[in-house]
């Protein structure tokens, strides 16, 4: 397992201070990375500005090879590539495996779609003149990621990027370093051209802001909360830097009278439970019309009731430690404000006692009867509960699930074919879940409004991000 940061060939140590990446489970030291800052940034920046001539000047058919042999290894490696994310993550074993396969799923959609970059030939205004449009990369990049998905939400940017002929310097979360620089041993040994690909472990506020102040950076694309969202989007204005920002969610989770409850059922168990909540698009509020709410209600009870809490190494275990200490106290927060306020408690609500292991186990919780003034009605609450609502008709639902600063994903079910297109168009969010409680896929546009974000991630939309469009006009 390498622990240094890679720029261009060289797997460094900075400075010499560095930083333990621990067990959420167990309180293990795993390893230590390098504690970078500015300096290790600006290294990097410079190893992928050297690496970019060369880069962008092969054809997409050679940088597409390369990038699917990253897809192919990562997947030959899935087991132990997984571990490690369980062991600097928490999140169980099946989940990591998952997320190896979600991760190269990008790289491998990338390879292929950098092949359809393509230009036009516009009616000219004069018959001596002929006007192309043409796309080219942006140049140097760089990434922030997150620690919830370590490596997807890193081949979410670095696929297309390098698939458009870009660079990049990866600024990896400081809770889960390991599997970065795990991707990037793996990209050189794919025969990806040193300085193509750079990560850089560390102070995230004095890395950010070198990548905001050298002019050598043409685009950074961050995923993370709004409000340091809102910081980069003032640091962007000293060069025009682009940006791509996945920030902060507050999904509803709507179930109508005429849905399916066994599948409203799964579809919520499987994106409000996955990674113990800690996910961006989790719903964080239920709306349940009147007439299924007791159904629905005890089928979600009994299904929460089931999970497998323990340690994510463990086969079979569904619910793990969640991230850190403040991460569960925030629970516990969210949970007492909701009882104080006349939330009921049907089930859960208490930390987990997992014998051997580290007191950050929370119990999967129902919370019945959520109201507005509760603060997980407008906070995210970033772990294993559920708020739930009844709610009496359509547009109450609607009104209430778009009242929120942020519109990242949703969800509804109904079995309702006018109503499953009338509350898609309705629903104020750049994701939608109809009877799906999955949507994420490498071929679709993934992204928010309001406050949750600019631009898209996946398909060929996000190819646009990475890409500038250049107009010439030719005189014959």
């Amino acid at each position: 397992m390498q622990d240094r940061n890679l720029i261009g060939s060289e797997w460094i140590s900075g400075s010499g201070e560095e930083i333990d990446v621990t067990n959420p489970a167990t309180n293990e030291k795993i390893a230590s990375v390098p504690n970078g800052g500015a300096a290790e940034a600006r290294r990097a920046v410079t190893a992928a500005t050297e690496a970019l001539p060369e880069w962008r000047s092969r054809t997409a058919f050679d940088r597409g090879k390369i990038l699917r042999r990253i897809a192919n290894l990562m997947l030959e490696r899935q087991e132990p590539l997984a571990e490690l994310m369980t062991r600097e993550q928490g999140k169980p074993l099946a989940e990591a495996r998952g997320e190896i396969a979600y991760a190269a799923s990008f790289i491998d959609w990338a390879a292929e779609e950098g092949k359809r970059l393509d230009g036009e030939l516009l009616p000219a205004s004069a018959e001596n003149k002929r006007i192309l449009v043409m796309r080219q990369p942006v140049g140097v990049t760089a990434c922030i990621t997150p620690w919830n998905f370590p490596s997807a939400m890193i081949a979410r940017k670095l696929g297309p990027a390098l698939a458009c002929g870009c660079t990049m310097v990866v600024k990896p979360a400081e809770q889960t370093p390991l599997s970065a620089i795990a991707l990037a041993e793996i990209a050189l040994e794919a025969g990806l051209p040193p300085g193509v690909m750079n990560v850089v472990t560390g102070d995230a506020a004095a890395i950010g802001e070198e990548l905001f102040s050298n002019p050598a950076v043409r685009k950074v694309s961050f995923t993370g909360s709004t409000e340091v969202g809102k910081i980069l989007i003032k640091q962007s204005a000293q060069n025009v830097t682009r940006l791509s920002l996945e920030l902060g969610g507050h999904a509803p989770f709507l179930v109508f009278d005429d849905a399916d409850v066994k599948a409203a059922v799964a579809g919520a168990m499987a994106s409000k439970y996955r990674n113990m909540g800690q996910t961006c698009v989790c719903p964080n509020r239920f709306y349940v019309q009147q007439g299924i709410y007791d159904e629905f209600v005890a089928g979600l009870t009994a299904a929460v009731e089931a999970l497998r809490i323990g340690s994510g190494l463990e086969e079979g275990i569904e619910v793990g430690p969640l991230i850190d200490d403040p991460a569960i106290e925030k629970v516990e927060r969210h949970v007492s404000d909701a009882l104080e306020k006349g939330g009921k408690l049907r089930t859960g609500g208490k930390r987990a006692k997992v014998e051997g292991m580290a007191d950050r186990f929370y119990m999967p919780t129902i919370v019945e009867d959520f109201t507005p003034d509760m603060t997980m009605a407008c906070e995210e609450t970033f772990g294993p509960v559920s708020p739930l609502r009844r709610f009496r008709h359509e547009d109450e639902a609607v009104e209430w699930a778009n009242d929120s600063p942020y519109g990242l994903a949703s969800y509804f079910y109904t079995r309702d074919a006018s109503r499953l297109m009338r509350v898609a168009e309705r629903l104020e969010y750049g994701i939608v879940g109809a009877n799906d409680g999955t949507p994420s896929t490498a071929q679709a546009p993934f992204g928010g409004v309001k406050q949750s974000g600019i631009g898209r991630e996946g398909g060929r939309y996000v190819m646009h991000e990475y890409t500038e469009i250049k107009y010439v006009s030719w005189g014959l």
